[in-house]
């Protein structure tokens, strides 16, 4: 079984909303990044995911949700987008934090869930992930996910320790 027909399975995404939403930015020029979970499954081993975080230019943040809407289930909340469609299990979060825009420029194509898409440095992935676990308004099970992921990473990258701040590597196991 082919990664993408995998994917496919697992995410219900009968509506193909990841290839629709990728191609929506690419046909307008929207500069973008994968950042989160998947980008750290482009670096180390993979793990299931249904969701997908996503960084655009911050300029080109009103343009996206404008075009979104004519195609997808929208909702703004607080420090995101999120994008989805009924017949797709797959959630896209478009992530508004400005701190993550100058990823985008030192993102690299690198093969996501199949597709060449772009991808967050590593230590750019690594710091985002960072500020999602002392971000102490997120829920605690998503922050006990971005410590397993920063685990993940340091795992495959012992070399980006000092990356991360003694408060972070004291939570790790």
């Amino acid at each position: 079984m082919r990664v993408s027909a995998f994917r496919k399975a697992v995410t219900v995404d009968r509506s193909n909303l990841l290839e629709r939403f990728i191609e929506m930015l690419r046909q307008h020029g929207v500069p973008f990044c994968l950042i989160g979970g998947q980008a750290v499954n482009a670096y180390v081993e993979p793990v299931v995911s249904l969701d997908l975080d996503v960084v655009v230019a911050s300029d080109r943040v009103a343009a996206v949700e404008a075009l979104a809407a004519g195609r997808f289930h929208v909702e703004r909340f607080a420090h995101s987008l999120n994008i989805s469609d009924s017949d797709s299990d797959v959630r896209i979060q478009l992530q508004l934090d400005p701190r993550y825009g100058p990823f985008i420029e030192r993102a690299a194509s690198r093969r996501v869930l199949d597709l060449e898409l772009p991808v967050a440095a590593l230590e750019d992935v690594l710091q985002g992930k960072i500020w999602a676990v002392q971000d102490d308004t997120r829920r605690g099970s998503k922050r006990q996910k971005d410590l397993a992921d920063i685990a993940r990473i340091l795992e495959s990258y012992p070399s980006l320790r000092p990356l991360v701040s003694p408060d972070v590597l004291a939570r790790l196991v």
